[in-house]
């Protein structure tokens, strides 16, 4: 997944089984400037508008060339394609051209289309474009333009040639000269924040160099101090943890504001008044994340409650953080922390209350396959539980970086169906093993050129563990996931065919080599430089081993884990002789979107494992 926010990453891990990592955003339509000018983008073409005048800034917008969106399929935290200059009288805008990359063939059963007197002019389902670069193949180009909204001209930045290259988390000095921008070879092993004159659009120069072996993955923009615009702010792991470090405008290091074995998640904005710069980490719990202030003398301040997972934002006046915030025990909290005083004042308040139907759940720590690492696990028992019968147990898996499933919000991020499969008799655990996020590089890059493979290992530690609890019934034992899940879910079931009795896999990967550039490059580098990783972790060739009941579901659209990929795994398991379940939501993507498709998704899911596993 890409950096769509943590905290949306956050928010989609813990309360739902659908998590879409790498997945294309709603594009950003519309962006509002501090002065009333507002960007819109149609029809791959983007205006400017203000006081009911509109602008066209590009006129040759296609399914080839677009204006205006995010880019690089919305990876690098990449959420949207136009970023106002502080004064709102200039806008950098991304150009992308993708007619050199492969259409997939989407299909659009309801076509609707219309004849000169409004009526359907065909019944038969046509094609749906989709520009969709796989691993190793050749991508698309971006580039940056500025436009001008009192001269109405646009230049773009001199940045050289945009092949196998990605620019990335856009930033504007605050008196509107210059633009800033994090430039990463296709590689990902190598990235540069460079400076543009916003007049002209020349190159100024290299002002942050950074590299790593595996991959370098920015995910934040530089930030000028409001008291002091010589001196920014840029986030970074290059100590192995996601930090602040402080720079002065021409790129010298000035101190590192933030060091240790957590992560800084966010920044939430500035407390000029006390030169503070206000953030999330996840140092007071490794599974938690809270707002702390930190001066640039380095000292820092938690800000509210110790407890919980925290969603802070700055209040409109500046003077006061607003942070809603939930724990095991606190189903919403809304609280107002003044950052004069750091007195914190309740808005809202909701405490989880005891229900007789809600099941009991369990938290801690197991070694992962390395033996050295703790890996954070949640159980939840079966309403009613009791500890003399024998369970069947679902394992629920994600497994890939940018998420985490167990954390300490509300019911520690108990999902929907965990709870109706506890209530169904059935013992849900979930473990969050080498590769997910905010436990610092090492930990994630375990998994690199090799997706998968550790991952796998430390699920069965789980399984260990499970088998050690006296109510598990080892003869019962199932998995289930979404996306990389779903990839994880096929992986087990068809490397451990011993060990899961059933599986349901939705929106799988079953071949990192049909899965796109930008995310899978990352990881796994290409095809054609690591053929042994794409093979050992290919789901093709282990078609032959699945013994169990599996159930492939995937929305007929998905633009993220493409059709492909679950029926090419179903062509190989009939090639091979083996038997798996196939189940379609024609129209949907990656995840079921509307109340319908999501309500039979859970029954059918659950079904599943009533027929086959109960």
């Amino acid at each position: 997944m890409n950096h769509k926010s943590i905290i949306i990453a956050m928010v989609i891990a813990c309360q739902s089984p659908f998590i879409a990592f790498g997945a294309r955003a709603q594009q950003q339509v519309t962006d509002t400037a501090t002065n009333g000018y507002v960007a819109h983008v149609v029809n791959h073409n983007l205006y400017v508008e203000k006081d009911g005048k509109r602008i066209s800034v590009s006129t040759d917008g296609s399914v080839d060339v677009v204006y205006g969106e995010s880019v690089h399929r919305d990876e690098f935290g990449i959420e949207k394609g136009t970023f106002w200059s502080p004064s709102g009288l200039l806008l950098a805008f991304y150009r992308m051209d993708q007619s050199m990359v492969s259409t997939y063939p989407q299909v659009n059963i309801s076509p609707a289309l219309k004849n000169e007197q409004g009526e359907s002019s065909s019944r038969c389902a046509v094609l749906v474009p989709d520009k969709y670069p796989m691993a190793g193949e050749t991508s698309h180009k971006v580039t940056v333009g500025i436009f001008d909204t009192q001269t109405h001209k646009t230049i773009y930045l001199q940045a050289g040639d945009p092949t196998d290259r990605y620019f990335t988390n856009i930033a504007w000095s605050p008196d509107d000269k210059y633009i800033y921008m994090i430039e990463l070879n296709r590689n990902q092993n190598h990235a540069e924040l460079v400076q543009y004159d916003a007049t002209d659009g020349k190159r100024m120069g290299v002002l942050i160099t950074e590299d790593n072996d595996k991959y370098v993955e920015p995910l934040h923009p530089i930030r000028f101090l409001p008291w002091d615009s010589s001196k920014f702010i840029y986030l970074t792991r290059k100590d192995g943890f996601m930090h602040i470090y402080l720079y002065n405008k021409v790129g010298g290091l000035i101190s590192q504001l933030t060091q240790g074995e957590f992560e800084v998640m966010d920044i939430v904005g500035f407390y000029p008044k006390k030169k503070q710069i206000i953030y999330t980490s996840n140092e007071q719990n490794t599974i938690g994340c809270n707002v702390y202030s930190v001066g640039l003398n380095g000292k820092r301040r938690l800000l509210g409650d110790a407890d919980g997972w925290h969603y802070p934002k700055m209040s409109k006046d500046g003077e006061s953080v607003i942070d809603q915030w939930s724990s095991p025990t606190v189903m919403m909290k809304k609280d107002s922390i003044s950052l004069a005083s750091f007195r914190v004042t309740t808005l809202d308040s909701m405490e989880t209350t005891t229900n007789p139907n809600f099941p009991e759940i369990k938290v801690g720590t197991i070694k992962a396959a390395d033996g050295v690492t703790d890996l954070y696990y949640r159980l939840v028992l079966p309403v009613g539980f009791d500890p003399n019968k024998k369970y069947p147990v679902v394992v629920y898996v994600y497994g890939g970086p940018h998420a985490h499933m167990v954390s300490l919000s509300r019911y520690y991020g108990m999902r929907n169906l965990d709870l109706l499969m506890a209530r169904k008799g059935y013992v849900m655990f979930c473990l969050d093993n080498r590769g997910s996020e905010h436990r610092g590089l090492d930990f994630e890059q375990s998994t690199f050129r090799q997706l998968g493979v550790e991952e796998m290992k430390d699920q069965i530690k789980g399984v260990e563990f499970l088998k050690s609890l006296p109510y598990i019934d080892e003869t019962r034992m199932g998995v289930h996931g979404w996306s990389f899940g779903g990839f994880m879910t096929t992986s087990l079931m068809t490397t451990y065919p011993d060990v899961f009795k059933v599986g349901v896999a939705g929106g799988p990967v079953i071949d990192w080599k049909y899965y796109e550039v930008m995310y899978g490059e990352r990881y796994m580098d290409t095809p054609q430089t690591n053929p042994e990783g794409y093979a050992k972790t290919s789901l093709l060739n282990k078609a032959k081993n699945l013994k169990g009941r599996l159930l492939i579901i995937y929305g007929g659209n998905d633009p993220t884990c493409v059709p492909q990929h679950s029926l090419s795994f179903i062509r190989a398991c009939i090639d091979n002789g083996t038997h798996p379940d196939l189940f379609i939501y024609p129209g949907d993507g990656h995840n079921m979107q509307t109340p319908t498709d999501r309500k039979h998704l859970e029954e059918h899911i659950i079904r599943y494992f009533d027929d086959f596993l109960k």
